[in-house]
């Protein structure tokens, strides 16, 4: 499923929600192209997009299990772009340590990895914090950050519980699928998509 989000100054960017087996991606005749930069990252099995905005440059899309809502969830992955986002990912990394921080007393934060992928700085970062005041409950969350060339691209995973070891490594294995890729640079093209 391709979701064209809109024009901008460069052209269209398109957010890639690939939904595709562990093989790879697969063309077939009705293959699309991917334009300009994407991210690319797949609705999880069994999770279902229940909230989804754009405004003051950012888009935001908030995933969680078929059977949870944004209003009650236990487990959330939320996709953010923020369009012609200039500072770095450790700018942006210390940004949403700080808000994090003053929220939530006790805060943790650990650098998971910090790599250069498909051409592209990319960070993951854990943030934990003991007791979220509005939920009573722990939340612990992994952040990946992409800084594209045109556009800053987070995506989080988040629980209301301290996860098993079992799932932060298939949720980490997620993480590491995230991608971004961009039609105009041969080094970093952009994979053949089914309409």
């Amino acid at each position: 499923m391709l979701e064209k989000i809109g024009p901008r100054a460069r052209g269209t960017v398109t957010l890639a929600w690939m939904v595709a087996c562990a093989a790879g991606f697969v063309a077939s005749q009705a293959a699309a192209e991917l334009v300009n930069e994407n991210l690319l990252v797949a609705v999880p099995d069994g999770y279902k997009i229940d909230f989804r905005a754009r405004k003051n440059g950012m888009l935001i899309n908030e995933m969680v299990p078929a059977a949870e809502s944004v209003h009650g969830w236990t487990e959330m992955v939320t996709v953010q772009i923020f369009y012609n986002f200039k500072a770095g990912l450790e700018d942006f990394r210390a940004q949403s340590e700080k808000f994090w921080a003053g929220a939530c007393p006790g805060s943790r934060f650990n650098t998971v990895a910090k790599a250069t992928e498909n051409g592209y700085p990319a960070l993951i970062w854990l943030q934990s914090c003991p007791l979220n005041k509005a939920t009573g409950k722990p939340e612990i969350t992994w952040f990946k950050a992409i800084k594209g060339h045109d556009s800053l691209y987070v995506v989080q995973k988040a629980f209301k519980f301290m996860p098993t070891k079992e799932q932060i490594g298939t949720w980490m294995q997620y993480l590491k699928k995230v991608a971004v890729c961009d039609s105009r640079l041969l080094d970093r093209a952009c994979p053949a998509t089914k309409q």
